[in-house]
């Protein structure tokens, strides 16, 4: 099996930050500039270009792009049309946002200025941005400083005309699958590119074919950076042509090179980095010119996660292909040390040359990571049908030894690993109940009545929490990361194949897949209502 390849291109236009309907919202937006956005430029024609914003009042990524929009829209004026529309649920009288009520509020409060400003609402809206957490209460004083009829403003926001314009915009936003915060369309067209003000102003201009305001012509040209895309062709996940135009979006002016490290080129290049950086040694890579700091849109994104490495930036990424370690199936000496694929030392944990062990099932989870409490609900309810015909071992994700040991949810869930690794040890059949029992609810430190449940004497958990538990819970976690197991959960069956399930018949299936014919595979398996509640599938990684 070939490593996986999980890019974190933080700051990329295409994977850029939204408060996301199905996503907590971010950090607080900085101030917007309170310079007036509305008028005529100067050189205007008659061509317009349209946008449409579809945001949430009160999401700071969406408030930084409104804050983009104000030198924009001062310099093409009336070429550029604006429209906001905003993300929510409910109908009127019982409309709900992300962030709360005071987004409601704020949404309403945007809404109706628009009603009497048209798209020079984006100078209300700035001045709403300069204190964005208080869009709920700032509307009058910025409606005064907009020369706002302010009683008509508060008439439209606290009656049902408000709460009608809000439904109606909510639903417009729904058609559009605006579920994101900032989503963007560019003369009907869904726009994907960088967020900065010059970034967005190239953009719409590009969209005029011909009366294109005098600000369109005094452009500067983006800054020219030179990029190296570094990967290798043997490593099937390494491909990072998908990655170009997320680039381009940020980085203009980007010229992307590919290397591999299979030609000399390629080989030298991944040297001369080495050389530069001994810590580095995965792929694939993307190296960016020092010229990328003349990039005054793209540059202040991307420079927290790119690290100098050399003549060269390193942007700081995921990986985790070593284009010198032998690869495991491809019958080639990779590394030259004389053995081939699993007859090499470094292939041995592999999952293609793991032995296969029929009946043999392990779960490898986070206690507190809800997908894997899931599944430990899931593999209590299977095991019962399977019964002895299926050996199951649970291990633990997490990070540390024994005396600095931490996991993703926190302290609390290194306790409960620390609990339950310790049932293992000492009452192994009923170590999978007790596990179980603490899943349906991992939020209550109730652990005693889980014991009990299970029929595991307190005070044998106690003990070896106090004792031998965090050297247990060490070694659950080196084993998870031996195997290069992080994402909660992941199953392991006969040895040799992962994958994920939360469903309990999902789980039976998979077991099934590789055990035809054990009589738990013909079994229904019993649920109760509570844990059969649907939940989407998912993993903590």
């Amino acid at each position: 099996m070939r490593p996986s390849f999980a890019p974190l291109l933080f700051g990329l236009s295409l994977l850029a930050s939204a408060c996301d309907t199905g996503t907590p919202g971010g950090s607080a937006a900085e101030p917007a500039s309170s310079a007036r956005a509305s008028g005529a430029a100067s050189g205007s024609s008659g061509a317009t270009a349209t946008l449409d914003l579809y945001v949430m009042s009160k999401c700071p990524y969406g408030v930084k792009v409104e804050q983009a929009l104000v030198p924009v829209k001062q310099k093409l004026g009336d070429s550029l049309k604006l429209h906001f529309d905003y993300i929510g649920k409910g109908e009127a009288g019982s409309l709900t946002s992300m962030h709360g009520d005071g987004e409601v509020k704020g949404d309403i409060a945007q809404l109706c200025a628009a009603k009497q400003m048209g798209d020079a609402v984006l100078d209300f809206i700035a001045c709403q941005n300069e204190n964005p957490r208080e869009v709920d209460t700032n509307w009058k004083s910025c409606a005064e400083s907009n020369h706002l009829d302010v009683a008509a403003l508060q008439s439209c926001i606290e009656g049902d005309e408000g709460q009608q314009l809000l439904a109606a915009s909510f639903e417009r936003s729904k058609k559009k699958k605006a579920t994101g915060s900032p989503t963007i369309y560019l003369n009907g067209k869904r726009y994907r590119g960088g967020r900065g003000s010059n970034q967005l102003l190239r953009a719409i201009c590009a969209e005029f074919d011909e009366g294109a305001p005098q600000a369109c012509a005094d452009l500067p040209e983006p800054p020219a950076v030179d990029v190296v895309f570094l990967s290798d062709s043997r490593c099937e996940k390494c491909d990072l042509h998908p990655v170009e135009p997320r680039l381009k979006g940020d980085l203009l002016g980007a010229k992307v090179r590919y290397l591999d490290y299979g030609t000399p080129e390629g080989k030298a290049f991944y040297d001369e980095i080495k050389a530069a950086d001994p810590s580095f040694s995965k792929l694939p890579a993307i190296f960016v010119a020092p010229a990328v700091e003349k990039d005054e849109d793209g540059y202040p994104k991307l420079k927290r996660y790119l690290k100098r490495t050399g003549d060269w930036y390193r942007l700081q990424m995921k990986a985790t292909f070593d284009p010198t370690a032998e690869i495991c199936d491809n019958g080639v000496d990779d590394d030259g040390n004389g053995a081939v694929d699993c007859a090499d030392p470094g292939c041995r944990e592999q999952l293609v040359c793991r032995e296969e062990k029929p009946g043999k099932l392990d779960l490898y989870v986070m206690s507190h990571c809800p997908y894997g409490a899931k599944a430990m609900i899931a593999t209590d309810a299977v095991m019962k049908q399977f019964g002895d015909d299926i050996d199951l071992d649970l291990h633990y994700i997490g990070n540390g030894d024994a005396s600095s040991l931490s996991s993703m949810h926190g302290p609390t869930e290194v306790d409960d690993d620390i609990r339950e690794v310790c049932a293992q040890e000492h009452a192994p059949d009923r170590a999978l109940s007790f596990a179980a029992c603490i899943s349906r609810d991992y939020k209550n430190a109730d652990w005693e009545a889980c014991a009990d449940e299970a029929g595991i004497p307190r005070a044998t958990i106690a003990d070896c929490f106090e004792n031998e538990g965090r050297e247990l819970l060490a070694r659950s976690f080196a084993e998870s990361a031996d195997i290069g197991f992080s994402a909660s959960p992941t199953f392991l069956v006969n040895n040799k194949r992962s994958f994920n399930a939360i469903d309990p018949k999902k789980l039976q299936a998979e077991i099934c897949k590789d055990n035809p014919g054990l009589a738990g595979c013909g079994a229904e398996i019993a649920v109760s209502e509570a844990d059969a509640k649907p939940v989407p599938a998912g993993q903590c990684n």
